[in-house]
């Protein structure tokens, strides 16, 4: 039975390279020179810290920039409330999000049912499967859900004729 699935997935390479040239550019800016600004990628969140709320909404454009032009999406940034740290600074977390959760896999099972189309869905761990007889009917699921905005990155992977 034709069938793919409907993942979000973050390439962390990208996103440590992306951290790692904010921190250069930081590093190089007149603008953060004598600064304590520190960007630091822990598993799947980044922390940023930064002297006040002008350097910090600074070093989040930069950190936006790089994932730009690494081809990263910026809807993978789920971000943290920004609260004063120690000796004045603010720090802000940022979390790298990796996989649909449940309530987005809802989502995209009602919006799939919408449409009346031929094809089942239904939520594996991280990610949606979408199942059907006829191709074209997948095809078309496809079609739909890069049209629909539903807040998270979605890649269609595993598509199986």
């Amino acid at each position: 039975m034709p069938s793919f699935d409907i993942v979000s997935k973050v390439e962390m390479n990208e996103v440590d390279n992306a951290v790692n040239q904010t921190v250069k550019e930081i590093s190089q800016r007149y603008d953060f020179k004598g600064s304590k600004c520190e960007v630091a990628l822990e598993n799947t969140a980044i922390r940023v810290l930064a002297d006040d709320d002008f350097r910090l909404k600074a070093i989040l454009d930069i950190l936006q920039s790089k994932f730009i032009k690494r081809g990263l999406s910026l809807k993978a940034l789920q971000y943290g409330k920004a609260e004063s740290a120690s000796g004045g600074m603010v720090r802000q977390n940022i979390t790298i999000q990796q996989g649909i959760s449940k309530e987005k896999g809802k989502d995209i099972n009602n919006f799939i049912k919408e449409f009346k189309l031929k094809v089942q869905s239904q939520i594996q761990d991280d990610q949606v499967r979408v199942t059907g007889k006829n191709i074209d009917d997948l095809q078309e699921t496809i079609r739909l859900l890069k049209t629909k905005e539903m807040g998270i990155e979605m890649q269609f992977v595993n598509f199986r004729p």
